[in-house]
């Protein structure tokens, strides 16, 4: 089914207005990551890991309303090993074992609580998960690239790779601000930076379909001014991006709303990630590589050439 077939909106048209708008916004985000600062979890922060066995079943939304009763926040609950077995995982490092456990005891004191292990992780080896972190997320940029330069050509690379740079920004600046208003608890773990990833390379298969209609239209229409090119190839390939990104949003507002706690910081990310990649496809990638061909390139992308040949010839006649 194809909601928007043989349409003809001037995507380009209006590139330097939503350049402007994503250069503002991409600075803001910049500066609001740098004051705000970024909320990190217990995989990167370092923090106390204790596994529980119970003596009657317990619901994880039980065992995670008692630990913020302690008044530990941003502890991570989930199953382990056995039934009734469970892991606390909570950033405080000095009495979170005590604390958890009296709590335990005092809110559930006909259910038995037997401690299984207590593991700690220290600020430095969060540290150098955090470090990996990042090194993760920048491999993954470079790698993708790469391989856009090799399949088409650095230009269109290299625009990938800032529309990429556009959408992790965003993606931090809504998920940082988000999490700051309480509204979703959205501490950047491995959970967050899993989704991360996954946004990245949703976002470059967007960008990569684009740019391949481009490529098959520059052979089909010789001729057409590339400004026309690549506004024709965005239309011709919205229906299908319409499509695919609605299905995705779909399921993933559903697991934001009904998923629950531990699947809600991935569902999030992934969302705001797929709705700025989807953006940043059409405006930010495009106009780059029309930025670099007119700007660098020094070609005419707004100019047919048959009419230019014609223009110069009447002027030489003249």
């Amino acid at each position: 089914m194809q909601f928007f077939h043989g349409t003809n909106i001037d995507f380009v048209g209006k590139r330097k207005f939503f350049v402007i708008l994503s250069v503002a916004l991409n600075i803001f985000s910049i500066i609001a990551i740098f004051f705000i600062g970024i909320d990190f979890g217990i995989d990167f922060k370092g923090g106390t890991e204790i596994a529980y066995q119970f003596s009657k079943p317990v619901h994880a939304d039980v065992i995670r309303k008692i630990v913020e009763k302690t008044g530990i926040k941003g502890g991570e609950i989930k199953s382990f090993g056995k039934e009734n077995q469970f892991l606390v995982r909570v950033k405080d490092t000095e009495n979170a074992h005590q604390k958890i456990s009296e709590a335990f005891n005092k809110y559930l004191p006909d259910i038995k609580t037997q401690t299984l292990k207590v593991d700690k992780i220290g600020p430095k080896i969060g540290k150098e998960l955090r470090g990996q972190a990042f090194l993760a997320v920048l491999i993954a940029i470079i790698a993708i690239m790469l391989y856009i330069a090799f399949r088409f050509e650095f230009t269109f690379g290299f625009g990938a790779v800032i529309a990429l740079i556009h959408d992790v920004l965003l993606t931090f600046l809504v998920v940082i601000v988000v999490n700051k208003l309480g509204w979703i608890d959205l501490e950047f773990n491995q959970s967050i930076l899993a989704a991360m990833l996954t946004v990245v390379g949703f976002s470059v298969n967007d960008t990569v379909i684009i740019f391949d209609r481009i490529r098959e239209n520059k052979d089909k229409m010789k001729g057409t001014p590339f400004l026309k090119l690549v506004n024709i190839s965005v239309n011709e390939t919205l229906s299908r991006t319409i499509n695919t990104v609605l299905t995705v949003v779909l399921v993933l507002v559903t697991i934001v709303t009904l998923g629950g706690p531990v699947l809600q910081g991935f569902a999030f990310t992934m969302l705001v990630g797929i709705i700025t990649g989807t953006y940043s496809s059409i405006y930010i990638a495009s106009t780059f590589v029309l930025w670099y061909m007119h700007s660098v390139k020094k070609i005419e992308i707004d100019f047919e050439p048959d009419k230019k040949t014609e223009l110069k010839t009447v002027k030489s006649l003249k």
